[in-house]
């Protein structure tokens, strides 16, 4: 059995011009991997229906991110559109229901979703922080109507993913462990943020003081995470895969090496051993450093399905 990758040049058509969040990210990373593709089964994604997208975002949310495609308005200071952009969110968001099919078909337990735009930021009314849809939010929901009813989400991007944790802040069928840079964009994730209603003690935060090291990452991987999981007991682990805690991020202030990032995705991928995982690429903006992290997560997928 090997890992499941979904990607495509629709991907590239999400046109950012200079962003930080550029078509280079992607580029990038496709020429880093080439050389293991023949150990990974590569798909295209397929476009989220617009029902899919409403499980978690608003009609007006949705009509919102039409327009502004269709003039290439900005979402917000740090969120551009282009002419295609909405049609490529649309298959950003439908990459993960792609995933979760072909995982619901025995192809493999492993899926990597190699997505731009990002999607942690968004919230159920809002696009921010590059994100136009909340591709994992929307994939948990599919994920709990093709029978995986607990679904646990683990997010590492360097940035707090107040979208997701919005979206499930009530909920307690679906679990958020975030670990991020304390005091970073977009201020949100303190540890006391636990959830409300019925959803507390089913959001955990983590957050890592600026100039965070190795061991302190690892410390809540380590610690505190295989804890959560087992008493959770999920029956599917989504990742928001943010590279931009790597020490050479620029918009970003955390120490971690390529190493300590791989020990990480590997204790993940040892959690729950016969559970699903599916990553879905969020940040990362050394575009070097983020291709290298995605092929050293790839590797490891591949030696843990040997």
């Amino acid at each position: 059995m090997k890992p499941i990758v979904i990607k495509s040049n629709i991907f590239l058509e999400h046109d950012t011009k200079e962003h930080p969040e550029s078509i280079q990210r992607l580029i990038s990373i496709y020429k880093e991997i080439k050389d293991i593709e023949d150990k990974l089964l590569i798909f295209e994604p397929k476009e989220a229906k617009e029902e899919d997208i409403l499980k978690i975002h608003t009609l007006e949310h949705l009509n919102r991110v039409k327009e502004a495609s269709k003039n290439q308005e900005a979402l917000d200071l740090d969120t551009p559109t282009s002419t295609k952009s909405f049609l490529v969110a649309k298959y950003a968001a439908g990459a993960g229901l792609k995933a979760i099919d072909l995982i619901d078909n025995r192809v493999s337990n492993l899926a990597f979703c190699l997505i731009r735009p990002p999607g942690h930021h968004a919230t159920p009314n809002k696009s921010m922080g590059f994100c136009l849809f909340n591709n994992i939010a929307i994939s948990a929901k599919y994920a709990q109507s093709k029978g995986y009813k607990k679904v646990f989400i683990i997010d590492f991007d360097v940035h707090h993913g107040n979208g997701t944790q919005d979206c499930f802040y009530r909920d307690n069928s679906i679990f958020y462990f975030s670990t991020h840079q304390a005091f970073a964009y977009p201020g949100s994730g303190n540890p006391d943020e636990i959830g409300e209603g019925k959803g507390v003690g089913y959001t955990f935060n983590y957050p890592l003081m600026p100039n965070s090291t190795d061991k302190e990452l690892l410390e809540a991987y380590q610690d505190e995470l295989p804890k959560l999981i087992e008493n959770f007991n999920p029956d599917i682990i989504l990742v928001s895969a943010g590279y931009d805690l790597h020490e050479s991020d620029p918009l970003a202030m955390l120490d971690i090496t390529y190493d300590g990032i791989d020990k990480m995705v590997n204790i993940i991928l040892k959690l729950k051993q016969n559970t699903p995982k599916i990553f879905f690429l969020e940040g990362g903006y050394d575009v070097n450093a983020l291709a290298i992290n995605v092929k050293n997560t790839l590797n490891s997928m591949i030696k843990h399905m040997n």
